[in-house]
């Protein structure tokens, strides 16, 4: 299973489309996850002619997103438990945050917000942010994921554009 991981596009904000570099990596995908701060439709109709996409909202979507979207979603994928919430708070506030938006004990938190990546385990738990594929303002630079889970095994990758 391999799924595409991306979050704080901001799309028409910062860009006017995802860089093709997304387009890409997403191709073969058999899942797209959006960690929110998508702001405008398009872009989940974008995504979702490349694989089945789950989408969570942001503090910066609009209505029509809010309406459709929920805040938090839990997923069961490939035997891995999901869950993909955007997050809030300033800085490393924001895995404590997303940590507790879920009752049971995911095996993977996707996230966003902070626009900065972040791919690591901690107490038996995957946290993965993309980054933002958009916007290096509060990153180094932009990015997205790649989370690839094969016979229980997990892999995940930051993808710098």
């Amino acid at each position: 299973m391999r799924i595409g991981v991306i979050a704080d596009t901001h799309i028409p904000i910062f860009a006017k489309s995802l860089p093709r570099k997304v387009y890409d990596y997403f191709k073969d995908c058999d899942l797209i996850i959006h960690a929110g701060d998508v702001v405008e439709m398009d872009v989940i109709k974008e995504l979702e002619k490349l694989a089945e996409t789950k989408v969570v909202t942001g503090n910066m979507d609009s209505s029509e997103l809010r309406e459709r979207f929920p805040e938090k979603c839990p997923l069961k994928v490939a035997g891995k438990k999901i869950g993909v919430v955007h997050g809030k708070g300033p800085g490393v506030k924001v895995r404590q945050t997303v940590r507790k938006a879920f009752r049971t004990k995911p095996d993977i938190i996707i996230f966003g917000h902070s626009h900065a990546p972040f791919n690591e385990k901690i107490d038996g738990i995957l946290f993965f942010n993309p980054g933002t594929a958009t916007n290096d303002v509060r990153a180094e630079s932009c990015t997205f994921g790649i989370i690839e889970i094969e016979g229980g095994d997990v892999r995940a990758e930051i993808v710098e554009i």
